[in-house]
This record gives C-alpha cells, structure tokens and sequence, in this order.
C-alpha cells in the first residue's frame, strides 16, 4: 500500500478527499513514448508510455468532466510528463484550476542532443500537442524541463510544483548513464529553475537535502521539514 498523498487516514493530507486516476509506469519512457525500438537482436520495446497515460486522461474526462480542480502528480519517472499532461488537461478543460507537483525529476537537463536522441528513441515528437508555441519545434529543443516552458507558454494558467532531493543518487545514477557528470545534482535542479522561469513560466520548488528518491508516496512526506517550511504545508498552499 501507498502511503504519502495516497494516504486518507493523515488529517493533514491535502488530498485526502480528492478522487484518484493511478496511471502505473511500465515501458521506461517516462510516460512519453510512442514507438517501437529495436535496440539489439535480443531487446526490442514497445515504447507505449504516452498511450497509456492519455487512458488516465480520457479516464478523467469521461468520470469527471465538471472537475473544479486537478493536480497533476508523479514521483520519479511519473514526475517528467506532469508539465505536459497538465496542458492537455488545460486543452479538455478549460475552466479547471490545475496544479502540478513533479516529484525528484528536476536535474535533467535541456542538451540537444541528449533530446534529440532519446526522443528518437521513444518517438516523443509523436504527441506533441498542436500548440501555436510548438510551431517550427525541432526534436533537439523537445526536452524534460522544456515541457514546462512550451505547457507554460500555452497555460500560464497552470501552477507548476516540484520536489527534489539535492544530491537525489537515482537521478544522478540516470544523468551519468547518459554521459552527465552530476556530482553537484543541486546545480542541475537551479539550473533547469532558472531556465524555466527565464522562459517566463514561474515554477515553485521545493529543494530538501538528502540523497533519497521521490517523497510523495513516503511517510517522510508529513515529516519533511527545510527552513520551517513543512512540505505538507507546501503541497496544501498550491492546492
């Protein structure tokens, strides 16, 4: 059993009365991929992240097309697309207030090239929404803390939110596998703040020290306290 935000016993859970759509992460595409990748003789996968998402979107805009408001959550992969998936929400449903709070995916940096290629791999430019601000896109300008720039751009309705550790091993462990030195994670995280919010897109975050992975579904969730500010608090201030 989850326990964090999934959490209705804790009277201090923010969303403790707020329905639920779970979409379970399986096909390691961080719920953005469309295409099937052969990758060796003996590996190929069907990259079906971002179908399988858009299930728990439609599920929303079947079962509960009057909501007043929606918070797009993720913890670790589930983080990356919370930006995105916001947006095609804010397209459905347009007079829904929505928040996103992206759980330990802050580090990943925009490179080019890095976009280009996992990108390619995953067949993300498969979804990208029609906005007018993804005119002229190219798939090295497509990346994770893009998405907040070009859903921000579209909505800057949306109230964008994330949480990271500082020295997060797991995301560190990730950018060194594709060739980026992470030793001062904590850089990455204000760098990708700063471009985000160069971009004009405000975003809230959350930093708290510690080498741990993803918090939202952790008891350390109620507990989590940086310079008397309760992380609780923080998540029930945006909603």
């Amino acid at each position: 059993d989850f326990g964090g935000i999934f959490d209705e016993t804790k009277p201090e859970n923010p969303l403790a009365d707020y329905s639920i759509v779970y979409v379970p992460y399986c096909t390691g595409d961080v719920h953005l991929g469309d295409r099937v990748t052969e990758y060796s003789d003996t590996v190929t996968i069907d990259h079906n992240g971002f179908p399988n998402a858009m299930k728990g979107l439609d599920t929303v805009l079947t079962n509960y097309p009057d909501v007043e408001q929606l918070v797009v959550a993720g913890a670790s992969a589930g983080s990356i697309p919370t930006p995105l998936f916001a947006g095609l929400v804010a397209d459905a449903l347009p007079d829904t207030e929505i928040i996103t709070f992206g759980d330990s995916s802050a580090a990943y940096p925009d490179v080019p090239a890095l976009n280009a290629a996992i990108g390619g791999f995953w067949g993300v430019l498969e979804n990208v929404p029609d906005w007018p601000v993804n005119d002229g896109l190219t798939p090295e300008e497509w990346s994770m803390p893009g998405l907040y720039v070009q859903s921000g751009k579209q909505h800057p309705e949306i109230t964008f939110a994330r949480f990271d550790y500082a020295y997060d091993q797991v995301q560190a462990g990730f950018a060194a596998l594709a060739g980026i030195s992470a030793d001062d994670l904590v850089s990455f995280i204000d760098q990708t703040e700063t471009d985000i919010e160069a971009a004009g897109v405000p975003v809230a975050s959350y930093v708290a020290p510690g080498e741990a992975h993803t918090i939202i579904l952790q008891d350390e969730f109620y507990d989590m306290d940086v310079e008397g500010v309760r992380l609780v608090d923080f998540l029930a201030a945006l909603v």
